[in-house]
C-alpha cells in the first residue's frame, strides 16, 4: 500500500534500537555547540568560537563513521540536524551578536536571527534534496562551513591582539553574507568524493603534510584563511562558470 508510513511503524523501528557510535558523535557535536553558548553567555568568546570548531570536528566525524560502518539511519540524519541547528545556527548566531552585533541595536540582532533562519531553511532543504542533488556537491554554504567562518574570525581577532567585544561594520556585513550564501544556489565542493580515499600522487601527500604543518604553526591565521577560501570558493566557480551557462543558454 503506497502513502506515509504510520506512525505505530515508526515506533516499532525505533523498538529495534538505534545506532551507538554515530550519534555518540553527534551527541558529542550538540555537547560542543551547546557549552559554546554557555561560553558566550559568561563573555567567553574565545573559547566559544574554539568550541564550535570542535563541534565541526564531531559533525564531520559523525556522517563519516555512519558511512564507514554501514549505520546510516533516518533517526541519526534527524538528529544530526538538530544538533546542527544549536551548534552552527544557534551557537554562532549568539555569540556574532554578544561579540560583534550588539552595539548596531536592531540591525544586530536581525542579522543574528537571519543567519538562524537561513540555516535552518539550509538544513531543511538538505534533508529533502539530500537523495536528488549531486553528493560532490553542496548546494548553498554548508551550516558547518558558515559556522566555521564565525569561529575563525572572532579567533583572528584575539590572534591579532583584541579582546571583549568589537564594533565592525565588515562583521554585520559577514553575518548577513554568509546567511544569504547558505539559501543560495552556489555550489560548493563536499569532500564526499570516493577518489579522495583512492591511491593518489605522492606530492599530494607532501602538501598535506605541508598544510597540516602550516595549520600547527598558526591555527588562528590559517583556519581563518581556509575558511575564507571555501566561503568564496562557491561564488568564485559560479562566476567562473557563468560565461558557459550563458552560452549553453543561448544554443537551446
Amino acid at each position: 500500500m503506497s502513502g506515509p508510513t504510520p506512525p505505530f511503524d515508526r515506533r516499532e523501528g525505533l523498538r529495534k534500537g538505534v545506532y551507538l557510535l554515530p550519534n555518540l558523535f553527534t551527541t558529542g557535536s550538540l555537547f560542543a555547540g551547546f557549552y559554546g553558548i554557555i561560553a558566550t553567555m559568561n563573555g567567553r568568546y574565545d573559547v566559544a568560537a574554539w568550541f564550535i570548531l570542535i563541534s565541526s570536528i564531531f559533525d564531520a566525524l559523525d556522517g563519516k563513521v555512519a558511512r564507514m560502518t554501514g549505520t546510516t539511519s533516518r533517526f541519526g540524519v534527524e538528529y544530526d540536524s538538530l544538533a546542527d541547528l544549536v551548534a552552527f545556527g544557534v551557537a554562532p548566531g549568539l555569540l556574532m551578536y554578544s561579540w560583534a552585533l550588539k552595539p548596531f541595536g536592531k540591525l544586530g540582532w536581525l542579522a543574528a536571527f537571519l543567519y538562524v533562519v537561513c540555516g535552518a531553511l539550509r538544513l531543511a532543504r538538505f534533508n529533502v534534496q539530500v537523495d536528488t542533488v549531486e553528493s560532490k556537491r553542496f548546494l548553498g554554504l554548508p551550516i558547518p562551513a558558515a559556522a566555521s567562518m564565525v569561529a575563525t574570525c572572532v579567533l583572528l581577532f584575539y590572534h591579532l591582539g583584541g579582546s571583549g567585544s568589537i564594533r565592525k561594520v565588515s562583521v554585520l556585513i559577514l553575518i548577513y553574507v554568509l546567511a544569504l550564501l547558505m539559501v543560495s544556489n552556489v555550489r560548493y565542493y563536499s569532500f564526499k568524493d570516493p577518489d579522495l580515499v583512492k591511491r593518489q600522487p605522492f606530492g599530494f601527500l607532501v602538501l598535506l603534510i605541508f598544510l597540516i604543518i602550516v595549520v600547527v604553526a598558526e591555527p588562528q591565521i590559517m583556519l581563518f584563511s581556509l575558511m575564507s577560501c571555501y566561503a568564496l570558493s562557491g561564488p568564485a566557480s559560479y562566476l567562473f562558470r557563468l560565461p558557459l551557462l550563458r552560452r549553453l543558454h543561448k544554443g537551446r
